[in-house]
């Protein structure tokens, strides 16, 4: 248990903040200043609106710092259309950096793929009713931190409500890793037998970081699967190269399902008759939150069902994945009937989320509006 009468962050110098609209650069002292209806002081500036188009920077902060907390919520649709949680993309740069170090879709970032809602009760990403995002990891920055939330809806987003807490003062070491995170998406474009990849192209200049060896250290994974093709799709190994690994790596997990905790498809039964109860769960370090193959949309007055969605993930913190030099994590695309394994071909998209020393390679690219449309 953590013994919060010792945290080391109470050291001399060290001192709480917060940023949102009511005080967009966190000063001391100048919070609940604008004026409301209601006089004065009396929540006059909740939330900040977002224009087509335009970026919203979120904040600025000079430091040493360390970000402790992110809240965000907006409406999950506009009249213009109904996936605000992928057309915003959430961007943060450390230290003045050129490109992002964070560059995921806004809903997927808190584990709501597809455009979608759900709920998630774990230790680092936390949703709740309703669509109410929090991020509890923690990011270190030495000189800088800037997060922008940038908007490719077709239409204006009118309330960004947010808030961020921090801490700065705080002592951060020459080679204290920062945090990164990265959305790739598969649609359907691999090849029979190609796993898709969650991450690659991280690499730990010896140089750069002035040590013998670099630092990094993977934290978990949501993936965002849309199943594509019939029977049970979640087959598929979630596989760990670490430095020096080639062809096999030294890691891996023994099922997609397995890798989130769950076991036998996330089924009450194994069985044909009565169709089984698929169970859904959201857990401290890993969880199955979201499964649906129902259009909530809205968007259509047609009777049509949409493909099978499934939302999972894995956190590795009480179980760390270190690396010194690189990583690469992929995930294999199996299923499963009643005569055997075969490959499959579906569209997953995933968040990847981890630590290391700077500089970071640069991302791949993350696509526009339409390469992020869920299906």
């Amino acid at each position: 248990m953590l013994d919060l009468w010792d945290d080391p962050a109470m050291a001399a110098g060290v001192h709480s903040r917060s940023i949102n609209a009511e005080n967009p650069l966190g000063a001391p002292g100048s919070a609940a200043m604008t004026a409301s209806a209601l006089g004065p002081g009396r929540k006059g500036s909740a939330y900040r609106p977002l224009p087509a188009g335009e970026t919203l920077t979120l904040a600025e902060i000079d430091g040493p710092g360390v970000i402790r907390h992110i809240w965000v919520t907006v409406p999950d649709r506009t009249t213009a259309g109904p996936f605000v949680l992928r057309d915003l993309v959430l961007r943060m740069f450390w230290d003045d950096e050129p490109s992002p170090s964070v560059e995921v879709p806004l809903g997927d970032f808190f584990c709501n793929g597809f455009g979608t809602r759900a709920l998630v009760t774990s230790i680092p990403i936390v949703v709740a009713p309703t669509g109410g995002m929090n991020c509890y990891f923690a990011m270190p920055f030495r000189r800088s931190a800037r997060i922008e939330l940038h908007s490719d809806h077709p239409g204006d987003v009118d309330a960004v409500f947010y808030q961020i807490d921090y801490t700065v003062g705080d002592l951060i070491d020459e080679h204290a890793p920062y945090f990164h995170a990265q959305w790739r998406r598969s649609n359907a474009s691999t090849a029979i037998g190609e796993d898709h990849v969650i991450i690659d192209g991280i690499r730990i200049d010896d140089d750069a970081t002035g040590t013998s060896a670099g630092r990094g250290r993977y934290l978990g994974t949501y993936i965002a699967l849309t199943s594509l093709q019939r029977y049970w799709w979640g087959e598929g190994e979630v596989k760990f190269f670490i430095d020096d690994d080639d062809q096999y790596p030294t890691q891996c997990s023994t099922g997609l399902e397995d890798y989130a905790g769950g076991a036998w498809a996330f089924q009450d039964e194994l069985r044909n008759d009565p169709p089984p109860e698929v169970i859904t769960f959201s857990a401290p370090y890993c969880g199955y939150p979201f499964t649906s193959a129902t259009d909530r949309t809205n968007a259509s007055p047609f009777a049509t069902a949409a493909a099978p969605m499934h939302g999972l993930y894995r956190w590795h913190i009480p179980d760390p994945i270190y690396f010194r030099s690189s990583l690469r994590v992929t995930v294999q695309q199996i299923g499963a009937w009643d005569h055997g394994l075969f490959e499959r071909v579906d569209d997953l998209a995933s968040t990847a989320y981890w630590y290391q020393s700077e500089p970071h390679a640069d991302f791949p690219a993350l696509g526009d509006r339409a390469a992020r449309t869920p299906r």
